[in-house]
């Protein structure tokens, strides 16, 4: 276990996935001190020579609100048009906060013939791979606005996405804030009596099991597609941790080397519980 936190602790290459219900507050508005926390801490990494990728959801939620609307509309072209006001109103506040800290932004945008074509996926990678080297952020999310089956949550409220990006740019690290503080034995919200899984080597057909149940009312994903990302993720070689985003300052807890959420490790990877952590 001590070899594992070790390997979490000095991975270089972070991607860091936040979700709807991470940045908004329950009547739908940004919850600007928990972005703005977020901002200083992936500043405060990068400060440390990490390299980070951010994975954002939220563009609906936003755009919702900007519009002034009281729900998410339910036409497609409804959904793409506040995803694309959405969309502006994140990248502004994501450029606005990280500016203070003297790093840029770049945004990228994905769908999924994108990823799973070999040539558009390496244009991208080439694109990662840029952006990172000049010391800009870059700020993924899926292309809501113009592609149908990515807003129908193709991927999973950006669970998969992020799990997608982190192999493309091959990361050390996949971090998944959300908002639950990991993977229980039954749903918390419910059962008092759920415990938490510290570590998952193998994700089995009782692990899925576990994993029922959907997202909160703000987003669409759900633990079930948080451990489909765990699949990808771990298959390329990438440990996933699943914690709460209620407090973003938990990233330096998890690269300090401090045990929190669940650990989903990478393939071929085998822990020796040595002492309890």
């Amino acid at each position: 276990m001590d070899q594992l936190l070790k390997e979490i602790r000095d991975s270089k290459r972070i991607v860091i996935k936040v979700g709807t219900s991470t940045l908004t507050h329950e009547g739908g508005k940004l919850n600007l001190r928990r972005i703005e926390a977020l901002v200083r801490v992936i500043a405060d990494f990068k400060n440390q020579k990490k390299e980070v990728v951010l994975v954002s959801s939220g563009a609906i939620g936003v755009g919702v609100d900007k519009m002034g609307l009281k729900s998410r509309p339910k036409t497609m072209a409804g959904k793409q048009a506040v995803a694309a006001v959405g969309q502006c109103e994140l990248m502004h506040l994501y450029s606005k906060l990280f500016s203070e800290y003297h790093y840029a932004v770049g945004q990228i945008l994905l769908t999924r013939d994108v990823v799973e074509h070999p040539r558009k996926r390496e244009n991208a990678k080439n694109t990662f791979e840029t952006l990172i080297k000049v010391g800009a952020v870059p700020v993924v999310n899926e292309n809501d606005t113009v592609a149908v089956e990515e807003i129908e949550c193709t991927f999973g409220e950006n669970d998969t996405l992020a799990a997608i990006v982190a192999e493309i740019v091959e990361a050390d690290l996949l971090v998944n804030l959300s908002d639950i503080s990991g993977l229980f034995t039954a749903d918390p919200r419910k059962d008092k009596d759920a415990t938490m899984i510290r570590v998952v080597e193998e994700i089995t057909e009782e692990i899925e099991h576990l994993a029922g149940g959907a997202g909160t009312s703000r987003g669409t994903g759900g633990m079930m597609s948080k451990i489909s990302a765990a699949k990808i993720a771990n298959a390329a070689g990438v440990t996933m941790i699943i914690t709460s985003g209620e407090n973003p300052r938990v990233l330096y807890d998890i690269l300090d080397g401090v045990h929190v959420g669940t650990v989903f490790v990478r393939s071929g990877r085998k822990v020796e519980y040595e002492e309890e952590v």
